[in-house]
């Protein structure tokens, strides 16, 4: 990569420095997206060295390495073209682009973060900083194991994969001849070898080894130096085979059904999400009927539901005009399914603007439904934050730079030449924002559209105007709204377009109980309380005391059919992708609704998924509201926060409550 470097007085202004935090922004940062330093560039480690850092990033050279990560990357790409490339012009973009990102007016997705400008990208390309993706199975016959290997691979780099069950009744499970031993490499290629061998046996393509060898398979807690993290051992992975056999030779004779594509893929997505820093995402699409509508029923599947069902939300591929009740009456019950209208996204861009039908080849959505994509189609993120934003001309020019992050993205390529096939050829991007409802509190609502609109038509400039610089095909979608999570978290934005719990609430964030990071914490007076360890083992909980800002009103104040207009009204002005809406719903009096008003939005949304507000009895829950008196007696008491603690933990490339698995930490 081409040594892009910020100049270093332009670096002194934020050196020793710290932004302007949210609430629980900082020991979000540090546990989540600052990279150690022993995993950093040369360059950068000097730079952490000449300011006296130890341990990990401080948010200042983060954003060092960020910056010059995605201007590194624009350069290599001009100058491998023999494009012009101006260094005057690109750095005074990149320390526009810096300051932007210091002042929470936009920021990278959380692996762009913890990634961009990261030395393990020159290895893995462009596989690290993407999101998200989607794998269709219903070219299994050709490929059984493609698209079960696909979601194991993407899913170990941390990228969200959706996948849909259309393989099923399409290849027939055979018993595998046994021999042989089978050895691992210590590589993500060779864990994603041993689960194709393992298929492939059963489908009579070679011989199921009667001995897996993971000798070489580095042990748990060892370093993972490249992508970042501790290793879990080879544990996870014998434990997935294992699994894997046992599910498919009691299903020899038989042809492979939606259920046993959904177990592949959830063992696998149990595996991965094992491996300590690597999170995973996945969302099963299926028909509407009951065999694939009960597969997380805890009644009729309790050993399945328990062991690895868990790892996926489920929707259906529904259809305008189709009836619901079937649907809708599990939706009431447990929050499943969700629904995802694909004629809608085929057909659409923003649902305001007539149907253009650009998007024909859309098969699937991400795990968390703001990206609409093709097979084996990866996306990037970008979020924004209309809130930090004091005028309409102060907002379009960070979606300037927001965009540029994003468009530059899609530069790099994969180590997958399929992926690089549809990906490169599509640049599909996902500006977002975050903040919905604080923006709404402080412009009001029609003002807010009508940013929406501006917003939308400056990105669809900027796309004509940067695709031409660069020559690349333009995007051909750009904007969505993914969930956000812990990014969200830095700045103190609402997640998404989604409401807040209250406008004071304790923020419980899980930590292990052997953190290093405890004892500061302790010393800064937040409240510390180690969990039962018969309920969570060596698992200490954090509480943070929250304080909404543009506070409008709680998620427990707003109906099920408000929040559905207002993802209509974000999907019908702002994203041409998709809105990642998780709508809440009292059982009792919404729940019965649920099927009507999935027949009065069919034709304006894209996707929605629903979860019930009840009381979980959950203790140490991650949201807990309390009175203003409660807030302003702990916050008083809080002082300052240094944390010289190592990364813990790294975000899925799919950040949502609603779409990550719920195993590790909170």
């Amino acid at each position: 990569m081409t040594n892009f470097h910020l100049e270093s007085s332009f670096l002194a202004q934020y050196a020793g420095q710290q932004p302007q935090w949210g609430p629980v922004g900082y020991v979000t940062y540090k546990r989540t997206y600052a990279r150690p330093l022993t995993a950093v560039r040369e360059r950068h480690a000097q730079l952490a060295a000449q300011h006296g850092l130890s341990g990990t990033e401080e948010f200042w050279l983060t954003l060092t390495r960020v910056t010059e990560g995605c201007f590194g990357v624009q350069e290599d790409h001009c100058k491998s073209l023999h494009l012009p490339w101006d260094p005057t012009v690109a750095q005074r973009k990149a320390q526009e682009m810096y300051r932007l990102m210091w002042e929470f007016k936009f920021s990278p997705p959380g692996r762009g973060l913890w990634m961009m400008g990261a030395p393990a990208v020159d290895k893995l390309g462009g596989s690290a900083l993407n999101n998200c993706g989607f794998v269709s199975t219903r070219d299994i016959a050709t490929d059984f194991a493609g698209p079960f290997c696909f979601l194991m691979d993407f899913s170990m780099l941390g990228v969200g994969v959706g996948f849909d069950v259309l393989g099923a009744g399409k290849v027939q499970v055979r018993e595998p001849e046994v021999g042989g031993v089978h050895v691992v490499p210590d590589t993500r290629e060779g864990w994603v070898d041993l689960l194709r061998a393992t298929l492939d046996a059963f489908v009579g393509r070679c011989r199921l080894a009667e001995h897996v060898d993971v000798s070489r398979v580095r042990p748990a807690g060892a370093a993972i130096r490249g992508f970042g993290g501790t290793a879990s051992g080879p544990a996870p992975l014998v434990e997935m085979r294992d699994a894997v056999v046992a599910l498919l030779r009691e299903r020899v004779g038989h042809y492979v059904s939606a259920a046993d594509i959904v177990d592949v893929m959830n063992l696998v997505g149990r595996c991965v999400v094992s491996g300590n820093v690597r999170r995973s995402a996945e969302i099963a699409l299926g028909e509407d009927y009951d065999d694939y509508l009960d597969l997380k029923d805890k009644d009729k599947h309790p050993t399945a539901v328990a062991g690895w069902r868990w790892a996926s939300n489920n929707s259906i591929l529904a259809r305008v005009g189709q009836s619901y009740r079937r649907a809708a009456a599990r939706t009431a019950k447990n929050g499943e399914p969700g629904y995802e209208w694909l004629e809608n996204a085929r057909r659409y861009g923003r649902m305001a603007d007539p149907p253009d039908d650009r998007d024909v080849d859309v098969v699937g959505v991400n795990p968390c439904s703001e990206q609409s994509l093709h097979d084996r189609e990866l996306c990037n993120l970008v979020e924004t934050y209309p809130a930090h934003h004091d005028s309409l001309d102060d907002y379009l020019r960070t979606l300037k730079y927001a965009y540029l992050y994003a468009k530059t993205v899609t530069l790099m390529p994969t180590h997958d030449a399929r992926v690089n096939a549809v990906t490169m050829k599509n640049r599909r991007i996902g500006c977002s924002m975050s903040g919905i409802t604080q923006a709404i509190a402080k412009f009001g609502y029609r003002e807010f559209l009508r940013l929406c609109d501006a917003g939308y038509a400056e990105v669809q400039q900027l796309d004509k105007t940067y695709s031409g610089w660069l020559c690349v095909p333009r995007s051909i979608k750009t904007t969505s709204v993914k969930p956000s999570g812990t990014v969200s978290l830095l700045c103190g934005a609402t997640p998404g377009i989604h409401f807040p719990e209250s406008e004071y609430y304790w923020r419980v964030i899980r930590f292990a109980s052997d953190s290093p990071m405890l004892p500061a914490l302790r010393e800064a007076g937040y409240g510390v309380t180690e969990i039962d360890p018969a309920k969570e083992p060596n698992t200490t909980a954090v509480y943070f005391p929250v304080r909404e800002a543009n506070f409008c009103r709680a998620k427990a104040d707003v109906s099920m059919w408000e929040q559905l207009l207002l993802a209509a009204d974000v999907q019908a002005h702002w994203a041409d992708n998709q809105v990642s809406a998780t709508v809440t719903f009292d059982k009792k009096t919404e729940g019965p609704q649920i099927e009507r008003a999935l027949e009065a939005f069919e034709t304006r949304l894209k996707g929605v998924s629903f979860l019930p507000r009840e009381d979980h009895g959950y203790e140490h829950a991650p949201y807990q509201p309390i009175s203003a008196e409660a807030y302003e007696m702990v916050a008083s008491r809080i002082k300052p926060l240094r944390l010289d603690g190592g990364h813990e933990v790294t975000d899925s490339f799919c950040d949502g409550d609603k779409c990550q698995v719920p195993r590790g930490n909170t």
